[in-house]
């Protein structure tokens, strides 16, 4: 199964499953006019099909008291293959990173995403961690005051045919 295949009913399944992660087979079924099994064939078949790609829970950052959002824009000395896969690999180990984006169209390399309790969290991060990186060659660092939005939901069409 390709994206091009879904139908209405396979684009409301993903928009109800993205919205309420935890809704039951059944009430998803009954949501979209359909019997259960064929609304479970219909969510496996896009499962395997990678159009569904996990399941996951999100949790409330103030409650672990990580109230420091950072944008963190990375610049690196040299660009070769080795040196990028490189940074990558060690930003997937770091759990304050969020995301981690290559850029094209600004003067840094990367964009970091991290999330920390507090001011003083995040120089441990950067100081101890982030610029002990040898191939950077420099960073920028932008603090949230406001989350206005944040969502995980892609925006879907109507329908793919």
């Amino acid at each position: 199964m390709q994206a091009s295949q879904l139908d209405s009913i396979d684009i409301q399944i993903l928009r109800l499953m993205q919205q309420h992660g935890k809704l039951a087979n059944q009430e998803l079924a009954q949501l979209v006019g359909l019997s259960a099994s064929p609304c479970s064939r219909r969510v496996k078949a896009m499962e395997e099909a990678g159009i569904i790609a996990g399941y996951c829970t999100l949790l409330n950052p103030q409650v672990f008291k990580l109230n420091l959002t950072a944008y963190v824009q990375v610049k690196l000395e040299k660009h070769g293959q080795a040196i990028l896969e490189a940074f990558e690999k060690e930003m997937l180990s770091y759990d304050e990173v969020l995301e981690c984006c290559l850029l094209t169209g600004s003067d840094a390399d990367y964009q970091l995403k991290v999330l920390v309790e507090d001011m003083e969290a995040y120089k441990r991060f950067l100081l101890e961690k982030l610029t002990t990186n040898h191939d950077i060659a420099g960073v920028h660092s932008s603090f949230v005051l406001k989350q206005v939005k944040s969502h995980s939901a892609i925006p879907l069409p109507q329908t793919m045919r």
